[in-house]
């Protein structure tokens, strides 16, 4: 056999292996998917149900929660305005000592 024979062959066996473990890893994806589905659908038919897991108030405070998260994530802008006023009581001070 021939140099070039030899690593085309190891290529295709290699590239193989690669897409048979790409192929596994995706059907454990599309079940993984097909569970959380399953679990969400029986979520919401006891909710609509009146199985009184999901209430408008707990949605609600959730949906709270991540409106807090959100608006501490940038202290920049909530604090901005304090920055200035300190700044301008700074600059004042330093009008009236000089």
């Amino acid at each position: 056999m021939d140099s070039v024979q030899k690593i085309l062959i190891f290529v295709v066996v290699a590239l193989t292996i690669l897409l048979v473990l790409v192929g596994i890893q995706v059907i454990l994806v599309i079940v993984d998917l097909r569970r959380s589905i399953k679990r969400l659908n029986s979520i919401l038919e006891d909710a609509l149900l009146g199985g009184g897991l999901i209430r408008p108030e707990k949605i609600t405070g959730i949906l709270e929660i991540f409106q807090k998260k959100e608006k501490t994530r940038n202290p920049r802008t909530r604090n901005s305005s304090n920055i200035s006023a300190q700044n301008r009581a700074i600059i004042g001070h330093l009008d009236k000592s000089s």
